[in-house]
């Protein structure tokens, strides 16, 4: 029986990681002003639209920040937080669950990046200079990040280790955000 339920507390939490994730990019790319005709980007716009739209209609964009989708994903992330406590028999309180919400938001923005940041480096290493949708966003949504590295430690000898030291950057800053082991 506990092998079933750590396969359903896997699976809910893999799926809400995913949703948030999904809705993450369609905030991110809006910010970093991607394509928004690549396939990803409409790809994500799709997941998300049907959600969304009717919440633009009570909450407008602010500059380029789309408040509906980030009141989607703090929805959602409180929504995980008393699920997963349900699931363990935990209680949270209200002032719990928006305090954990806002600290796996935060933790999925950094392994969303740290993600994108991986996927970019080894796309550069197995096609470098080949032109692909998902490179295309990889690097929209990672060079607003790289370039202040990049002014630090320039590249050399034509390798670039910016992306190595803000890995390790975002990694170190997940270790020290307060979450605890069940909400990550």
């Amino acid at each position: 029986m506990a092998n079933a339920n750590n396969a359903f507390f896997y699976l809910v939490g893999t799926l809400f990681d995913v949703y948030m994730w999904i809705i993450m990019m369609r905030v991110l790319l809006q910010v970093v002003r991607a394509d928004f005709y690549n396939p990803i980007s409409q790809l994500i716009w799709q997941l998300t639209q049907p959600i969304v739209r009717p919440l633009q209609k009570i909450l407008p964009k602010f500059r380029q920040w789309d408040s509906a989708a980030l009141a989607l994903l703090t929805v959602i992330a409180i929504v995980y937080i008393h699920a997963v406590a349900a699931i363990l028999g935990y209680g949270v309180s209200v002032a719990g669950s928006l305090w954990y919400a806002a600290l796996k938001i935060v933790v999925l923005a950094l392994n969303l990046f740290t993600f994108a940041l991986f996927v970019q480096a080894i796309l550069s290493w197995v096609g470098p200079g080949v032109s692909n949708p998902a490179g295309s966003i990889l690097w929209s949504m990672n060079e607003p990040l790289l370039r202040p590295v990049r002014r630090v430690i320039p590249p050399m000898s034509g390798l670039d280790l910016s992306p190595l030291v803000l890995i390790v950057v975002l990694q170190f800053a997940n270790l020290l955000v307060p979450l605890p082991s069940i909400f990550r």
